[in-house]
């Protein structure tokens, strides 16, 4: 179940709104966790708050937040300070306007969140919102303030509710176009192009959670778990790809649609590390009982 909500507030449309609480999406208990360690004892570091001047140690209930107005010198922001910046958006999500989701690049896409009902009150008139929302095909634009920074966010359905996607300002992303110049006047074969098109619909599938798993940290969990064994592990990183690109594009695109769409269909599994043998895993034995 989601912990607390990160933000409460409401959600207006025109002159109907509802109250509603924003809950994180993402859950992290079961990442990989690494901390520093000393090499030479074993032993993890600490991180140590100084102050810049005198170095003296400080804990972080004794620090404060200030904007540095001139160089090295600051002005110091309580929560008063803070409480008396805020806006509207800071309780309320008032949706400005709605635009085709397809009209929104990807890349303005950042952080999810769940934006439930909270509480009983005002469920009716969430449920409204999430049917109204769903049928016209479109996202709600709207903006609301997190971690003391106004967002605009991207309200679409998401099965019985809602779903909230802050999005990024033009500003913040940098300029495609440079780096997209040197294809911009390639000119394709059709012939490819049919071959190309011909693989995708091969390739085509619904989509799957399993898609999307990190191969990498289930391969990282099983070098941990060798190493724990006092075994080695038999790297099995592919090979780099040339970048010359020497290749019979038609020919390889061709070979690609002759395979199997059942075996082009499945991601390759990740691979088990292999034990290095008796002599590395001795090594690896020998440097843990040293440490």
């Amino acid at each position: 179940m989601a912990g607390r909500p990160i933000w409460r507030g409401h959600l207006r449309l025109a002159l109907v709104s509802c109250p509603i609480a924003l809950h994180t999406v993402h859950r992290a208990s079961g990442d990989l966790h690494f901390h520093f360690i000393n090499p030479k004892t074993g032993h993890r570091v600490r991180m140590v708050t100084l102050d810049a001047e005198t170095d003296e140690e400080l804990s972080r209930s004794d620090l404060a937040r200030g904007y540095e107005f001139e160089k090295d010198r600051y002005v110091i922001l309580d929560a008063e300070d803070f409480e008396t910046a805020k806006i509207e958006s800071s309780t309320v999500m008032t949706i400005d306007k709605f635009v085709d989701v397809a009209a929104i690049p990807p890349i303005y896409f950042d952080s999810s969140y769940y934006l439930a009902p909270d509480g009983e009150a005002g469920v009716d008139v969430y449920a409204v919102l999430r049917e109204a929302v769903s049928k016209s095909g479109k996202a709600a634009l709207s903006r609301v303030v997190i971690s003391r920074r106004e967002r605009a966010v991207a309200i679409l359905p998401m099965g019985d509710g809602l779903a909230l996607h802050t999005l990024h300002e033009k500003r913040d992303i940098y300029d495609a176009k440079p780096l997209f110049e040197p294809a911009a006047d390639e000119k394709p074969d059709p012939e490819m192009v049919k071959l190309a098109t011909q693989l995708i619909d091969r390739q085509t599938a619904p989509f799957e959670p399993a898609d999307i798993e990190d191969r990498y940290e289930a391969r990282l969990r099983d070098v941990i778990e060798a190493k724990l064994r006092g075994e080695g592990v038999v790297s099995e990183a592919p090979p780099a790809p040339r970048r010359d690109n020497v290749v019979d594009l038609m020919a390889a695109l061709k070979q690609s649609l002759s395979r199997g769409a059942e075996s082009a269909r499945k991601p390759a599994a990740p691979a088990r590390p292999k034990p290095a043998g008796k002599a590395a895993a001795a090594g690896h034995r020998s440097a843990r009982k040293r440490a």
